[in-house]
């Protein structure tokens, strides 16, 4: 079993079948984010208390050790610890002589202890070189790998292990100073993969792997038991002859059989470069990742980023920022924490700048929001108010080979910034040179209807900082129609909007600010947050009014035990108007007031 990630032999030499094999290996270095994900945090430090709660994602333990005060409840990602993972997926294979092939990848834990001269353990300990030697656990990159033919997958499958031989290690240091053991207990783990025919062609796909050890006290608390656990566990699916169907995004036609899918402690997406256009079909592809962590479909990772900083998702350029502040004894003790947070601190140190105007600011794409090719035109957003591309465009420019050499293993999986702070970061970049074209005036004036009123008077301590026109006369608005108003970026492009006082016809209801209604994200295209409120009841906090015209609706959960608190700083859920049903279907929302104007609750200045 090989020790190291990173390093592939191509398993297929056929061009007609190099595009799957591709997309199997181009999901690495996501992967790789994935294993490493909360690995050691900033500032990389053993004395950081945030590093002494680590490896929260994918954590497999012995069943005697989780199952301790009774029985886990399954969810869909690993945040919670388990001694089991499934995945279920759909899978394609028009050809009886299709072949699947996977990866199971994890972390077995190593405890690394410094010994002094005399062979006693010490916690820390400064060699003649200068270089100060901490105690302190680590963890080896694991993986499996196993292609078979899809025929005996349906005839009862296969079992292969996936765990890892404990040992021990010894490194002497300088001088006869003393040493270093490395100690890991041995894992024992299996996986079992099977099909079964759903209908001609069309297969459901089981990937189970359990940790089989028994736990060396069973009463152990969490950062002992980790000695026994697989850590960061996920599978990485591909094949020959054969096609993944999203669950997030099924054609119209599986999503039944996709809805019927189960997966414990993971959550499986489709993986390589998205297509350019689905036609409204759902999408499928050639590769899947099944991670402990949400992510989107084709997750990738972003072309600037020059290396793993341990955060999935991390903004490369302030932990950098962060990374060069640290003082020079931060330094040494990071250096003397972990061989890999000593890579990170050479990186920094060592890079160019080039590289690191890179880090600034990123454009994807400048294709108007509202144009009819985008493709994420009125995506549902979740937690944001803005829209924008969710994946990075594919021709993004390769970095330089300086970065590319530094870290072949580019950690970010971009869950990608929203594209209106993309562009303002880049519009302060150096060699930029930025110009926006004015969107059509129907950017502005398309939409739903929406209707502005004069709000209410208040007192100067309850005067909404959301609404800083409220003070004038709103222009009188058509009887179907938004009026024109200058584009966002201009003088006086916010004149007349009231969050708290507009409101937007869903239905045969107009909502606004205290309307109740039931959220019904779209399935096709939303935010991953926002499945867990489908269903849910909600209060509307204002009606918003996005760059590019459209209208999003800002909800707070009613049976969220902070969506007061949430209301009180301006934390809501933002949903289109057809993503809600209102719950009131006659007359028109209150009259604003303290009562249930929730963008009023913040104290005034």
């Amino acid at each position: 079993m090989p020790d190291q990630v990173g390093v592939r032999e191509p398993l297929l030499t056929d061009d007609a079948d190099a595009a799957p094999e591709r997309a199997f290996e181009q999901l690495g270095a996501v992967a790789d984010a994935v294993l490493y994900e909360g690995y050691l945090l900033y500032p990389y430090r053993r004395s950081s208390p945030k590093n002494r709660v680590r490896w929260q994602f994918g954590v497999l333990l012995p069943r005697d050790w989780v199952e301790r005060f009774g029985p886990v409840a399954p969810g869909i990602s690993g945040s919670a610890d388990s001694w089991y993972q499934q995945t279920e997926c759909l899978l394609r294979a028009p050809k009886d002589d299709a072949v699947v092939r996977l990866r199971v990848r994890h972390l077995q834990m190593q405890h690394k202890q410094v010994e002094d001269a005399d062979g006693s353990p010490v916690e820390s300990l400064r060699t003649a070189d200068g270089a100060t030697h901490l105690s302190f656990d680590e963890a080896i990159p694991r993986e499996t790998e196993l292609t078979v033919p899809l025929a005996e997958l349906l005839d009862g499958g296969r079992t292969v292990d996936v765990g890892a031989p404990g040992g021990d290690e010894y490194e002497p240091l300088p001088g006869s100073a003393g040493r270093i053991v490395r100690r890991h207990r041995e894992l024992r783990a299996a996986t079992t993969v099977s099909a079964e025919p759903l209908t001609p062609g069309l297969f459901r796909l089981r990937v189970r792997t359990e940790n089989t050890g028994e736990p060396a006290d069973a009463g152990a608390c969490r950062n002992e038991a980790l000695r026994d656990a697989l850590i960061a566990t996920h599978t990485v699916l591909g094949g020959e002859g054969v096609e993944f169907v999203s669950l997030i995004d099924p054609p119209e036609a599986l999503a039944e059989r996709a809805r019927g899918c189960r997966n414990a402690f993971t959550f499986p997406v489709l993986g390589g470069a998205p297509p350019e256009s689905t036609d409204g079909e759902g999408e499928t592809g050639p590769a899947m990742l099944s991670a402990p962590i949400i992510l989107s479909d084709h997750p990738q990772v972003a072309p600037e980023s020059p290396g793993d900083l341990h955060d999935a998702a991390e903004i490369d350029e302030i932990l950098t920022l962060r990374t060069m502040l640290l003082t020079d004894a931060e330094k040494a003790e990071a250096r003397a924490t972990d061989p890999r947070a000593a890579r990170i601190l050479d990186r920094v140190d060592s890079m160019p700048r080039e590289v690191f105007e890179r880090l600034h600011g990123a454009i994807r794409s400048l294709t108007p929001a509202a144009s009819s090719g985008s493709r994420t035109s009125g995506r549902s957003t979740g937690t944001r108010a803005s829209t924008g591309a969710d994946r990075p465009d594919t021709s993004a420019p390769e970095p330089p080979a300086e970065a590319r050499s530094a870290a072949p293993q580019a950690h970010r999986e971009t869950l990608t910034p929203e594209p209106g702070a993309a562009i303002r970061a880049a519009a302060t970049a150096p060699h930029q040179e930025l110009s926006v074209p004015e969107p059509p005036a129907a950017a502005h004036s398309a939409g739903p209807e929406v209707q502005h009123q004069p709000p209410a008077p208040h007192s100067a301590t309850t005067a909404s900082a959301a609404a800083p026109a409220a003070h004038r006369e709103p222009p009188t608005p058509g009887p179907t129609a938004t009026p024109q108003r200058p584009a966002w970026w201009q003088e006086g492009g916010d004149e007349g909007l009231s969050p708290v006082t507009d409101t937007v016809l869903v239905g045969d209801a107009r909502i606004g600010a205290g309307s109740p209604v039931l959220l019904r994200p779209r399935t096709r295209g939303a935010d991953a947050q926002d499945m867990f409120l489908d269903g849910r009841s909600a209060t509307v906090a204002g009606v918003f009014h996005d760059v590019d015209g459209s209208v999003r609706i800002a909800v707070t959960v009613d049976d969220d035990p902070a969506a007061e608190l949430h209301g009180w700083y301006g934390r809501f859920h933002y949903f289109r108007p057809d993503e809600v049903a209102p719950l009131a279907t006659t007359g028109t929302p209150a009259a604003p007031g303290r009562a249930h104007d929730r963008l009023r609750r913040r104290p005034q200045r």
